[in-house]
């Protein structure tokens, strides 16, 4: 085993200089300052907000709250809540826990002014949300949003109290509804099955719960544009009908208005989709304007079917510019289709056309940068994920307004439309898997976006690339492209399996050359082991009981095979 090793260690040398040679040559006008100006819109600490819900209960408070929340932390501002997932820092303030935790009642009479033990617990939890919203806010928060029912004006005065000597901004968004039959269908769909009601039947729930809502509307005293003309505050009226905005200013408190404004507390399905499989799928290339490959052509086929099923006489359907979105959508029947240029794919910039191989080879400085920090890294003279997360703003805003539509768009638009319908953290965002030929269903809930995922009975290759373990620039190009999804050039090669032989190096080369020649028909064009003369770099082998083989196709592409050989003296070896 030494004397293999000593006799394979040149070899190994040359490759890393070669490798060295490579990296020095490498096109310094590139930029490789990969910190993307920033797409935030930060808050300084005299714009800390406080986002104060009126209204009384079964109005759609905490719809809106989970759901304003849900986009400020997708657009880059940190928003705080304090409820089911305390990683991930969209979720609301809710009193309604705090009062949970403090006492075990639940009945109407709890919330009747007249008895007052309950009404000091109700006020007690209200002073420890504040409390925790507070010093969340004074640590690293933006926004806070504060979910109850907030119906007097005593208590109103008492938040901005408590607000004023912390230099915090106080928005009142209230809710009013007086269409009894949206209420009803509010009280059954959400309310019932809330943790006060467990162990209840639906009927006397449902009495229960409007029983409550008469003891909070004795006292009801709306938000008034004369008597609250100093405050900021947005009334939406009957869902949406008509707006009543009072003293709002500033860029934040603007775009939080204007989302308020497009939400649609409708039911509504939006279905998610990537084109079918195209050309540069095959190729393993990114980004470009390919067309569908054939397989993708019979995708866009069965996603007209698949839709005709769904039986949306409504629906409408978004493509990007891309040719193959518009080709996958050519067999869907709609009552409208639009192209969106924000639909478009992430642009690789400089890398555009290329394969992962490639850009690791010509540009191994970028392709450890974007394995660091995918979410901020920007390509030179492309984009970032950050920066696609601002472009597709506009789509968010457009999407809340409508009501079922189809999506056909690409891999990262996807990935960041997933991310804010599920509440995806920026950190995992760039890794969420979104396979070709995959549809995705969204329907919106009071709590949740619940996901049904379907996949069309067509194949299509893998293009999906998990997070790397190892981001470092001083990796070997094995390591780079680890997690690299396996490449199909035509040739659809399967290897997965080990191969053992007692053989010689010659005699090893010709039997690989061999086998790959007879599996698919595939014309080899060189077969070397590293460090020989060959018009490709060679793959350098970081242990030294590592050898490694590269087929150089017809095509210009580079197929890895990686050789170990054990103690006994058995060569294994696999090929991605």
């Amino acid at each position: 085993m030494n004397a293999i090793n000593q006799r394979f260690s040149p070899v190994c040398s040359c490759a890393v200089i070669c490798f060295q040679a490579s990296v020095m040559a490498l096109d310094r006008r590139v930029s490789l300052d990969f910190t993307p100006l920033s797409n935030r819109t930060l808050c300084t600490p005299e714009d800390r907000t406080v986002i104060v819900l009126v209204g009384l209960p079964a109005r759609g408070k905490t719809y809106m709250a989970r759901k304003l929340t849900r986009y400020l932390n997708w657009i880059g501002i940190n928003t705080r809540g304090k409820l089911l997932n305390l990683a991930f820092k969209s979720i609301v303030f809710n009193v309604g826990d705090y009062r949970r935790k403090a006492t075990c009642l639940k009945g109407h009479d709890f919330f009747d002014d007249t008895n007052k033990e309950a009404a000091n617990i109700r006020m007690k939890a209200a002073r420890e949300a504040l409390s925790d919203l507070t010093e969340w806010l004074k640590d690293d928060g933006e926004i806070a949003v504060f979910d109850a029912t907030n119906t007097t004006r005593k208590r109103r005065d008492m938040i901005l109290n408590y607000c004023r000597p912390h230099n915090f901004k106080v928005i009142f968004v209230e809710s009013i509804c007086d269409n009894q039959d949206v209420v009803q269908a509010s009280i059954l769909e959400v309310k019932v099955n809330s943790p006060d009601y467990i162990g209840m039947d639906k009927e006397s729930a449902m009495q229960d719960f409007l029983k409550r809502i008469e003891h909070y509307a004795a006292r009801y005293e709306p938000l008034d544009i004369e008597r609250d003309k100093d405050v900021p505050f947005i009334k939406i009226i009957n869902q949406g009908q008509r707006y009543l905005v009072n003293r709002i200013a500033g860029n934040v408190s603007s775009r939080i208005v204007y989302y308020l404004m497009n939400i649609n507390v409708a039911k509504r399905t939006i279905y998610l989709v990537r084109h079918g499989e195209s050309e540069y799928n095959l190729r393993g290339k990114l980004g470009g304007d390919a067309d569908l490959s054939d397989r993708g052509k019979l995708f866009a086929q069965k996603l007209g079917r698949f839709m005709e099923r769904e039986g949306l006489s409504d629906l409408k359907v978004w493509t990007s510019h891309m040719r193959r979105t518009i080709q996958t959508s050519e067999f869907i029947k709609c009552s409208r289709l639009e192209h969106w240029k924000a639909l478009n794919e992430l642009s690789a910039g400089v890398c555009e056309g290329m394969t992962y191989d490639e850009i690791q080879r010509k540009y191994p400085t970028e392709f450890a940068c974007r394995d660091a920090d995918k979410f901020h890294y920007r390509y030179p003279m492309g984009e970032s994920y950050e920066d696609l997360v601002a472009r597709l703003e506009p789509v968010i805003m457009e999407l809340e307004r409508q009501g079922n539509v189809l999506v056909i768009c690409h891999q990262a638009v996807s990935r960041c439309l997933l991310a804010y319908f599920t509440e995806i953290d920026k950190a995992e965002l760039p890794y969420i898997r979104v396979p070709l030929h995959t549809v995705f269903k969204l329907t919106s809930s009071a709590y949740r976006c619940i996901v049904e995922t379907m996949k069309l009975d067509v194949e299509a290759v893998d293009t999906h690339r998990s997070k790397p373990v190892n981001p470092n620039e001083v990796r070997s190009p094995f390591e780079a492209l680890k997690t690299v999804p396996p490449k199909y050039y035509g040739i659809f090669l399967r290897w997965g399996h080990a191969v053992s032989a007692r053989l010689p190096k010659t005699w090893l080369c010709i039997f690989l050359f061999l086998a790959f020649f007879l599996s698919k028909g595939t014309r080899i064009v060189n077969l070397s082991p590293v460090g020989s003369q060959c018009s490709r770099q060679a793959v350098i082998c970081r242990p030294s009981t590592l050898l490694g083989l590269v087929a150089v196709l017809q095509n210009g592409s580079e197929l890895y095979i990686h050789l170990t050989m054990d103690q006994r003296g058995l060569i294994r070896g696999c090929a991605k």
